[in-house]
C-alpha cells in the first residue's frame, strides 16, 4: 500500500504492519498507541495461541512425562498442562522451536528440528494471512478503527510473495531499520542469551555444515544446543537486512529505529510515519 503523507493523515481507518528484527522495538512502539482506538495484533501471539497451540502443549507434556510424578498424574487425567502465552511472554513459542544438538542437554535431532521449523513457517504464513479478517472482525465486533500488525522477526524469511502481497494490500508496511550500533547490540545480546530461532531451510542447510566443519563436530548430537545459535546469529542477522530492505522498497516504507525513542504517543507516531512517506515519492 502506497500513499502520500496527507492521504495517510486523512486515512480514517489506519492499518499498519510493523516489520523488523526481533528486539528492534516493534512491540514497544505498538504499546505507545492508545489501547482504546488501536488494536494490537501480534503475529507471534497468533502463531502460539492458534496455529502452534497443540504442538506446543504436546511438547510441554512430552517433557513432563519424563518426570515420573507428573507422568502418573497426566496419565490419570489428574492434572492439566498447557502454555500461558501472552503478547509480552512468547517463551512457549521459542521453546517449541528448540535448538539443534545434544539430546542430553535438551537438543533436537536435525529431522525433528526441521519438522518444527516447517510447522512454524506454515503458522507464520497463516497468521499473516489472517490480518485482513482480523481487521474486519475487530472493527465489526469491538469497534477498533485503527489496527497495528506487530509482525514476527522472521516474516522476511518466509519466501512467500503472496503473503507479502496480502499485507501490502490491506496495511501500510513500515520497516524499522536498525543502525550499526543497534545491530551490534542485538548481535551481542543474542550471543550472550541465545534463543531458538526460525531459519530458512536453504540458509540452515548452508550454515550448519560450515559450523560443524569449523567447530570440529561430526554428528548433530555432539553439539551443545546453544553453540550453533550463538555462532549463526550474526550471519542470520546480516542475511535478513537486505530482505527487509527489499520488502520495504517494493511494498512499503522505512523508518530508523533510532527515532523510536522520540515517539511518546500517537501524535509522534503519526509524525514519524508521515515523514517516512514524505521521503518516498509516489510512483
Amino acid at each position: 500500500m502506497k500513499m502520500s503523507p496527507q492521504e495517510f493523515l486523512n486515512w480514517e481507518n489506519k492499518r499498519i504492519t510493523l516489520l523488523g528484527m526481533s528486539g528492534v522495538g516493534k512491540t514497544t512502539l505498538a504499546d505507545k498507541l492508545p489501547k482504546e482506538t488501536w488494536f494490537h495484533y501480534s503475529g507471534d501471539y497468533r502463531i502460539g495461541t492458534r496455529y502452534l497451540d497443540e504442538p506446543i502443549s504436546d511438547n510441554i507434556k512430552l517433557q513432563a512425562m519424563e518426570v515420573s510424578f507428573l507422568r502418573e498424574l497426566l496419565q490419570s487425567d489428574s492434572i492439566y498442562i498447557r502454555s500461558n502465552i501472552t503478547i509480552d511472554n512468547l517463551t512457549p513459542v521459542s521453546t517449541f522451536l528448540g535448538k539443534l544438538g545434544d539430546p542430553r542437554q535438551g537438543g533436537l535431532s536435525l529431522e525433528e528440528f526441521k519438522r518444527r521449523q516447517d510447522l512454524h513457517r506454515q503458522a507464520e504464513i497463516s497468521a499473516m494471512r489472517d490480518v485482513p479478517e482480523f481487521i474486519r472482525k475487530v472493527d465489526a465486533i469491538y469497534g477498533y478503527k485503527n489496527f497495528i500488525n506487530d509482525a514476527g522477526g522472521s516474516v522476511c524469511e518466509l519466501d512467500d510473495p503472496e503473503t507479502l502481497q496480502v499485507l501490502a494490500e490491506h496495511t501500510l508496511i513500515v520497516y524499522l531499520r536498525t543502525s550499526p550500533d543497534l545491530d551490534q547490540m542485538l548481535i551481542e545480546r543474542a550471543r550472550n542469551h541465545p534463543k531458538p530461532l526460525y531459519y530458512r531451510e536453504a540458509f540452515l542447510d548452508e550454515q550448519l555444515p560450515a559450523f560443524m566443519a569449523e567447530q570440529g563436530y561430526e554428528e548433530i548430537d555432539q553439539i551443545p544446543p546453544d553453540a550453533f545459535v550463538s555462532w549463526v546469529f550474526p550471519k542470520l542477522f546480516l542475511s535478513r537486512l537486505p530482505r527487509y530492505e527489499g520488502i520495504a522498497s517494493e511494498f512499503g516504507y522505512t523508518v530508523n529505529a533510532d527515532d523510536l525513542g522520540k515517539v511518546r504517543g500517537e501524535a509522534d507516531f503519526m509524525d514519524m510515519i508521515s515523514a517516512a512517506l514524505d521521503r518516498v515519492p509516489l510512483r
